[in-house]
């Protein structure tokens, strides 16, 4: 005689079912707390990585590392953080994004929300739709897919 549970359908353990956004939230927290060396009480949603909490360009390949090892996904390059996008002419002019450039970055970044920097596309605020907020919305789109 088989024991009760033996044989059948293994069961679902935590680690296979989908973090909440909470969740994600909080790992995304720490991961840069780790990071950047913030407090945590300095990691709100819509904290810029660069502007407020002090990331810079080496910080970032420090964050993808930590992510993809803290939530088990592969992040190719360039696809967190977009790479020539302000140095392609035909996306830019005079500092400012061009439609082209716009749509590019959609294209890039859908986990982004983009609705503020459309307004007024200044190259120079590029680094702040880098935010928490699309960090969480990043990771979930990962462990989504």
């Amino acid at each position: 005689m088989v024991p009760e549970g033996v044989g059948g359908p293994a069961p679902i353990i935590p680690e296979d079912v989908m973090p909440t956004n909470d969740e994600i939230y909080q790992k995304v927290q720490a991961t840069l707390v780790d990071a950047l060396g913030v407090d945590e009480e300095e990691i709100r949603h819509d904290a810029t990585l660069q502007g407020d909490l002090g990331a810079e360009s080496i910080d970032f390949l420090d964050i993808v590392f930590r992510l993809e090892r803290n939530f088990g996904i592969k992040i190719p390059r360039g696809e967190l953080f977009p790479e020539n996008v302000v140095t392609d002419p035909d996306m830019i002019k005079d500092g400012v994004l061009t439609a082209k450039g716009i749509d590019e970055l959609k294209t890039r970044m859908p986990y982004a929300d983009l609705s503020e920097f459309v307004a007024n596309p200044e190259v120079d605020k590029i680094g702040d739709l880098y935010t928490v907020y699309m960090l969480v919305h990043y990771v979930s789109s990962k462990l989504t897919s």
